[in-house]
């Protein structure tokens, strides 16, 4: 049985529900990526997991079918990235989702500029409707990303009274989250052979999350300043006298 979740108000008015994706139900066209794209997401996970900020209520995942019904019709959506806070049951291998009836309701979706010009954009209403419209009308996802990787331009939308609005970043070039207590922002460097802009997380107190590769380069370095300073006190080292208990 679907959770019917708005009333015909008049004859124009989509009707939405939220029922469990049929097991041979096809997405109406693939989800178009670059080699890039897959790293870009993978690096926003990345940092969080080492952060710890990942817990097992929670669902992110990339290229991933967000669900609902339309009027009777089943859509699905695979946005390049999205954070939900809390599902009600935890599944491994989940293929899709849908909010409301298996949880929250996404906080954050992203997409990653692609060769398909506009589609991140699409406002289009009937079935099959477009990404943008699909989000801001029928899923109402808090904040909506669009990311150019090439160009670096990072489009943040919130949803207020039900339409997204273009919101600017601090002067810091960040945006704040509040669902997630982190900011979002862009930063150029390298990071598996890839050369070029990124998505990052930054703490409250502006402090970026790292990557694995930076964790240990900050590990190393903090070893290599605390051997430096036992030697300038004389001390070896590799001579380090046995803790006792």
């Amino acid at each position: 049985m679907a959770t019917q979740i708005s009333e015909i108000k008049s004859t124009t008015e989509p009707v939405i529900s939220w029922e469990a994706l049929p097991d041979d139900f096809q997405l109406e066209d693939e989800p178009v990526e670059n080699t890039g794209q897959p790293i870009l997401a993978g690096a926003l996970r990345e940092s969080l997991e080492i952060a710890g900020f990942i817990q097992p209520q929670m669902l992110i995942a990339s290229n991933f079918g967000l669900c609902a019904t339309l009027d009777g019709q089943f859509i699905a959506k695979a946005p390049d990235w999205l954070y939900i806070p809390s599902v009600k049951e935890i599944v491994p291998e989940r293929k899709s989702y849908t909010p409301n009836l298996e949880g929250d309701v996404p906080a954050i979706v992203i997409e990653f500029l692609s060769d398909t010009e506009g589609g991140e954009y699409s406002v289009k209403r009937t079935y099959p409707p477009g990404k943008w419209f699909f989000y801001e009308q029928i899923l109402q996802v808090p904040i909506y990303v669009v990311f150019d990787p090439d160009g670096g331009l990072l489009e943040f939308y919130q949803l207020e009274n039900g339409r997204y609005e273009l919101k600017q970043p601090n002067e810091n070039g960040l945006h704040w989250i509040d669902a997630m207590g982190l900011f979002l922002g862009t930063w150029r460097g390298e990071k598996e052979a890839r050369t070029g802009y990124w998505l990052r997380w930054w703490d409250k107190a502006g402090n970026l999350l790292p990557w694995s590769v930076e964790k240990i380069a900050q590990e190393r370095q903090e070893k290599e300043r605390l051997i430096a300073y036992l030697k300038s006190q004389g001390i070896d080292p590799n001579n380090l006298p046995k803790r006792t208990t």
